[in-house]
């Protein structure tokens, strides 16, 4: 089963993604619209759409793993596939968080053109080349290729405010999040067959590993277990598993009464948000500080689009206006690496859009139009037959 509503929802949050990281260049970015300050009691646009793209990863677990089993892989097999998908996010958000804290100086290539060569390495390993139209016997030497650039980008990094610290892991970054989310939700998924009773016990587990960190009660690690931080945390896992939840019971309900589905998803978003709002004098809605109010808003909310875009899409087949960002649901890693080459390339050419243009409403329609582009070019891509695959 495929679900139109999911891709859709896909799309969206990656659009909106690009288009919210695209601020940094802005100036007098309405306060509702950008993410809310470390301390801020607060929950801005930006604030919502990284816990909605978790979300929307634990929808398309059940989904995916129903397919891979249905073709005749063994659990054993997909698991092996979590493993290497997880890890790839985690090597490749490590050099992208790198780059963040890179000393341009002390690099032999400067930071903005080893940024690109770290891009153009990720193409080259992950490309899915089977369905490219270059030629077979190129796929394994451009691979290679890859990882020998990543190696190259290793020796001569340096970071820091003077090139004092090599790479560090430091905080994953977004993807390496998304890496841990999955891996830990996608492995406990497989381990209990599915089972929606195991599944939210797992969520409810998360949500209190949540608090925990709030009050102070889970410990800091040491050795091994320091690089577990964010499965440790709950939050940033809990919003995968809330997506697998709602995947598990849609699918259990509506084979009898979609309606009924609809109901108790609905439910679970009321429950969610009056939760979140309601601990809110307890720690506040924070982004920053991964606060339970903010982990179980946003699920509220992925509860209540999923319910809406599945009756508008699935069942009333209303999909030709999500047409146009399509890509951004199919070639999802193809949208966020590109601006990875388009910021250093802007930043090597001195390029600056006028301020008229980087400014106010103004500025927030042309960052939304760089948004669209985004995500033309990553369609045109996939057209060629290029497109990232993990």
């Amino acid at each position: 089963m495929r679900l139109a509503s999911i891709d859709i929802l896909r799309a969206l949050t990656m659009f909106f993604m690009i288009w919210v990281n695209d601020f940094w260049i802005l100036e007098e970015v309405p306060k509702w619209l950008a993410h809310a300050k470390p301390n801020e009691d607060y929950l801005g646009f930006s604030d919502v759409i990284f816990p909605l793209f978790l979300f929307i990863v634990g929808l398309s677990i059940p989904f995916a793993i129903e397919n891979r089993l249905s073709k005749g892989d063994s659990r054993w097999l997909i698991a092996k596939h979590i493993f290497i998908r997880s890890l790839s996010l985690l090597f490749i958000g490590v050099f992208m968080v790198n780059y963040e804290t890179a000393y341009d100086e002390g690099i032999v290539v400067g930071k903005y053109f080893w940024c690109i060569l770290m891009a153009i390495a990720v193409f080259l390993i992950w490309t899915n080349w089977t369905k490219s139209p270059v030629s077979k016997k190129w796929h394994r030497p451009l691979q290679v290729l890859g990882f020998i650039v990543f190696i190259y980008l290793a020796i001569i990094y340096k970071g820091g405010a003077s090139g004092e610290y090599w790479m560090r892991t430091q905080w994953w970054g977004i993807l390496g999040l998304i890496g841990w989310a999955y891996l830990a939700n996608a492995l406990v998924f497989i381990f209990v067959r599915g089972n929606l009773s195991f599944m939210v016990v797992v969520w409810l587990i998360f949500n209190i590993l949540s608090v925990l960190n709030q009050k102070g009660f889970i410990p800091e690690f040491s050795g091994v277990l320091n690089y577990f931080p964010t499965i440790f945390s709950g939050t940033v896992p809990a919003f995968t598993t809330a997506g697998i939840v709602a995947s598990l019971l849609f699918v259990k309900l509506s084979n009898t009464n979609i309606k009924r589905s609809y109901f108790v998803l609905l439910l679970l978003g009321i429950v969610c948000l009056v939760y979140g709002f309601g601990t809110r004098s307890l720690w506040g809605i924070s982004k920053m500080q991964e606060t339970p109010s903010w982990l179980a808003i946003c699920s509220g909310m992925g509860f209540f689009l999923f319910v809406i875009l599945h009756y508008v899409a699935d069942r009333k087949k209303i999909t030709s206006w999500s047409r146009i960002i399509a890509p951004a649901g199919t070639a999802t890693l193809t949208c966020y690496l590109l601006p990875y080459i388009i910021y250093p390339m802007r930043n090597i050419l001195n390029f600056e859009l006028p301020k008229i243009l980087s400014t106010g409403i103004i500025g927030l329609l042309s960052s939304l139009i760089f948004s669209y582009l985004v995500v033309v070019l990553a369609g045109f891509f996939e057209k060629k037959g290029f497109k990232l695959k993990l």
